[in-house]
């Protein structure tokens, strides 16, 4: 959300007569998005604006900015204790930068986290930073309405609203008109979009199979979904069509029942795994993928064992894996205590990440002697001789380049893997 969040304030920008750098010390104004949901993530961007002091001293009038999550947080707080931050800007304000340049540019600080219920940015044509041309991100909804213990998010992004499926459509058109050969559907809890206008009811699964028809070589991903929203019909509309990937992200967060309701997830253990069930009878073959949360408060040895147990029941491609960190305001800051010594949830976190090694190795093991279509991206980090691509699961596979060029869709039969990336040939017409 915070890469696309960019490439909207990118836009916005050109439109106001900047030009993007990727020379830092040739900037003017260096913009930094930031995220809450984790203290780390805080923590990297302080360091960062520590490095932008000794910019600011040799360039007095370069501007710096602080933007999205963080800055909604935290508010005029930044501006005290960050002396050398000009503006702070909501990740729902954006509209209001050239505004608010102009006050920057008067020597005042400047100021808007005001959230909306509305605004969806769906009229601006993001500008594609740091893009291969190959894939694309499409923001479909903003904000949360979930209010998991942990998160802060809702705090953050406000309200969820659901942007028009035309102008979704129409950025996808215009996207793979450029070139473009895969898009993310972006949203914080993506099975949940609605779009009710005028009688006209449009859920998820609607959409997802809308935007396949803009072209049959048009790849759809999307990201993320909640357990308890993801349906049978959305399973069926990834199955029915061959252009939307067979790779569903789904957090679980804890195996255990108990830390589940702490958190506030709205699911049981049972609940999830009868969703996955759904997902391998519904579409065979699909990559799963998930993320983990260890030491919550109040989650006990028997806690942690159960979400060990379930990531080897469902034997994940990939997870993203976290120890929990306690967020200002949260529910679980003003209800609970967070009782985990540091130590026991990191021993916890390296136990779930050493588990997911093995079930990613396992994984790609797998699919020795499978063929697989691979939409090219680009050159391999470790050999020009090799391109990479990914699957329609959403491995990683490298494969010998030939005459192929980022965009080209290659039949690749896996001959070798890695825990992280599947290795292949090009399979023989």
């Amino acid at each position: 959300m915070n890469f696309s969040d960019s490439e909207i304030v990118g836009s916005i920008m050109a439109n106001n007569g900047y030009e993007t750098t990727k020379d830092i010390k040739e900037a003017d104004v260096i913009f930094v998005n930031t995220c809450s949901v984790r203290d780390h993530a805080e923590q990297r961007v302080r360091k960062r604006l520590q490095e932008f002091k000794s910019l600011k001293k040799k360039n007095p009038g370069l501007v710096i900015g602080i933007l999205g999550c963080m800055a909604e947080r935290l508010k005029t707080k930044l501006l005290e204790e960050e002396e050398y931050v000009d503006l702070i800007i909501g990740p729902d304000a954006y509209r209001e930068l050239p505004m608010l340049m102009e006050t920057v540019e008067t020597g005042q600080k400047a100021i808007n986290v005001l959230l909306s219920d509305e605004e969806t940015y769906a009229d601006i044509k993001p500008v594609r930073l740091g893009s291969n041309g190959v894939s694309a991100f499409i923001s479909i909804m903003r904000g949360c309405e979930n209010f998991c213990a942990y998160c802060i998010v809702p705090f953050t992004r406000g309200k969820e609203r659901s942007r028009d499926p035309k102008t979704i459509i129409e950025e996808a058109k215009n996207l793979f008109n450029q070139g473009y050969r895969e898009v993310t559907l972006l949203g914080q809890n993506v099975n949940s979009y609605r779009w009710n206008h005028n009688d006209e009811l449009i859920n998820f699964a609607q959409l997802l199979e809308k935007v396949a028809s803009v072209n049959p070589q048009l790849r759809i991903r999307f990201a993320t979904s909640h357990p308890k929203d993801i349906s049978d019909d959305l399973l069926h509309a990834i199955a029915n069509n061959h252009n939307i990937c067979k790779a569903i992200h789904l957090p679980f967060q804890s195996g255990s029942n108990h830390i589940l309701n702490m958190m506030k997830r709205k699911y049981t253990r049972e609940w999830y795994m009868e969703r996955i069930e759904a997902i391998r009878n519904i579409i065979p073959g699909c990559g799963l993928s998930t993320d983990i949360i260890s030491g919550f408060c109040s989650e006990t040895e028997k806690d942690h064992q159960e979400t060990l147990s379930l990531m080897k029941w469902v034997g994940y491609d990939y997870a993203f894996m976290f120890k929990y960190s306690e967020r200002p305001n949260t529910i679980a800051a003003k209800k609970y205590q967070d009782d985990i010594p540091d130590d026991v949830k990191g021993r916890r976190l390296q136990e779930v990440i050493n588990l997911q090694q093995e079930l990613s190795h396992k994984s790609n093991l797998r699919d020795i002697g499978k063929t697989f279509e691979v939409l090219t991206e680009g050159i391999s980090r470790k050999s020009n001789d090799f391109l990479f691509g990914r699957n329609s699961q959403n491995k990683v596979v490298v494969f010998p380049q030939k005459d192929y060029k980022p965009g080209d869709y290659v039949q690749v039969t896996i001959t070798d893997c890695t825990s992280a990336t599947l290795l292949g040939d090009v399979a023989e017409s």
